[in-house]
């Protein structure tokens, strides 16, 4: 890898972009791969740290490689590596979405769109599997996202935060730790 941090985190950044089928979650467990276990620019602990926060802040969830680029080279790296992650992917969209425009309709239009859906989904479960495996959240973790899971699949206009505030306070309550 380049000694210069922007060349390497271009270098890292912009194949992922464009790569990222599903959003920017279906890349997270090569961006934590990438972060921590090769470049070492982060432990796991401080990885699911910066995503935490990422996730708090407007925006798309993606925006946590900007706080990786920041914490590998300031405000010069967070640049680079929201441009990594946000202009390639863009422009390919961009050239793509007009070619795909032109043929909608055709049989092998509708059948790469729906093989590709389950990749999406694959990839997004693959990213959350990931988080879950670094931070290391235990049983009650697994438990809570599960039970948040099919309260949103049963009525999804329910605001995500309101199971898991519900469990929160179940946890505050009883004394435990989300990590029992």
């Amino acid at each position: 890898m380049p000694d210069n941090p922007y060349l390497a985190l271009a270098i890292v950044f912009v194949p992922l972009s464009l790569v990222s089928f599903g959003g920017g979650v279906s890349v997270l467990p090569a961006i934590q791969h990438q972060t921590v276990d090769i470049q070492a620019w982060a432990t796991e602990r401080e990885f699911v740290e910066l995503f935490a926060v990422s996730r708090t802040a407007p925006g798309p969830g993606s925006m946590l490689v900007t706080l990786v680029g920041w914490k590998v080279a300031g405000w010069g790296g967070a640049l680079i590596t929201t441009l990594s992650m946000f202009v390639p992917s863009s422009i390919l969209c961009f050239m793509a979405a007009g070619a795909w425009a032109r043929h909608e309709g055709k049989r092998w239009h509708t059948v790469i769109q729906s093989g590709l859906a389950p990749v999406g989904t694959g990839l997004i479960a693959a990213g959350v599997i990931s988080l879950f495996r670094i931070a290391d959240g235990g049983p009650a973790s697994w438990a809570t996202a599960a039970v948040t899971a099919a309260i949103l699949l049963a009525r999804p206009r329910t605001p995500p935060i309101l199971p898991l505030a519900a469990a929160g306070a179940v946890f505050a309550l009883l004394g435990l730790s989300p990590h029992a």
